[in-house]
């Protein structure tokens, strides 16, 4: 018995090496890092990061047979505060990759004063520098590098958005390398730094008392150009963590800049309703809204 129980377990553990998806770290060197013992930490049960101070990308690429050679980096959420690494990232990962879209989970770097030279730039660096290794990286993993999307939920939403508006104002580098990403998906996201957004992703963010020079470069509707890439918006009017006047706000300003943007609204479903619904129930939009726009074959 003690024999079939150790082959059982063997053949577990070797299946789920098999299955695993490969992560990388982002960095050889983090940027703007304090010599500060880390505290960062996995909670398995509520499959939430705390603390990240070592950002990496998580990768999911679809059978070469259904590849379309589109790819999105996908950050999930948290308020700033952590990171949704289950229900807004390794699910909406996988959605992705079976339907032939590669998809990157970024595990993005919490803002900490403590740990950071620099906390407010800290998750844009993270984001700025995943697009850039994708791009890098397109022909390895299959990509067309003109269809490279972003994809975020709540304070991830902020980070997708930021990441859409900044890319001619770099955290990083370039290297040559476009930071623009093609397209964002915006789940319930924070938009607003100011009055409309929320509380503590701002705080988390930029401080208790930010400048209103510094609300207002993170207000990602204020942010908005001709350049900006094409963006969808999904969020339901009864939200209460993050009013959908953030959506309806960065919307507009699209529409203004002439840039091509959708927009869904539930009558239902408050903040975080991708942890109770069916991915059924909702990513088939975001698939519709890549194949409008022609990132999808």
């Amino acid at each position: 018995m003690k024999i079939l129980v150790t082959i059982c377990c063997l053949f577990l553990s070797l299946s789920f090496a098999a299955t695993a998806q490969p992560t990388i770290p982002l960095y050889q060197k983090v940027p703007g890092m304090l010599h500060v013992p880390s505290k960062e930490r996995y909670d398995s049960v509520r499959q939430g990061a705390y603390h990240v101070a070592n950002p990496t990308l998580t990768i999911y690429l679809p059978e070469k047979s259904r590849a379309t050679g589109a790819a999105v980096i996908v950050c999930p959420g948290g308020g700033y505060g952590m990171l949704v690494m289950g229900n807004e990232g390794d699910k909406i990962a996988r959605y992705f990759a079976d339907h032939g879209v590669a998809a990157f989970v970024l595990k993005y770097r919490l803002p900490d004063e403590e740990r950071m030279i620099n906390k407010s730039i800290a998750p844009l660096q993270d984001a700025q520098t995943a697009i850039k290794t994708v791009r890098q990286r397109a022909r390895e993993w299959g990509i067309d590098t003109s269809r490279i999307g972003i994809m975020g939920f709540s304070a991830g939403g902020h980070l997708a958005s930021s990441a859409s508006v900044h890319f001619e104002d770099p955290a990083i580098t370039p290297g040559g390398i476009s930071l623009r990403p093609d397209f964002s998906i915006l789940v319930y996201p924070v938009i607003s730094m100011g009055a409309l957004g929320h509380t503590g992703s701002r705080e988390n963010l930029l401080g208790k008392n930010p400048s209103p020079q510094l609300v207002e470069k993170f207000s990602s509707d204020l942010q908005v150009t001709g350049e900006t890439p094409p963006a969808l918006l999904i969020h339901s009017s009864d939200d209460k963590g993050v009013v959908v006047y953030n959506s309806i706000n960065y919307y507009s300003a699209l529409q203004k800049n002439g840039v091509l943007a959708e927009m869904h609204i539930y009558p239902e479903g408050d903040h975080g309703f991708v942890l109770k619904w069916p991915l059924e129930d909702w990513m088939p939009l975001c698939l519709q809204f890549m194949k409008r726009i022609r990132m999808l074959n």
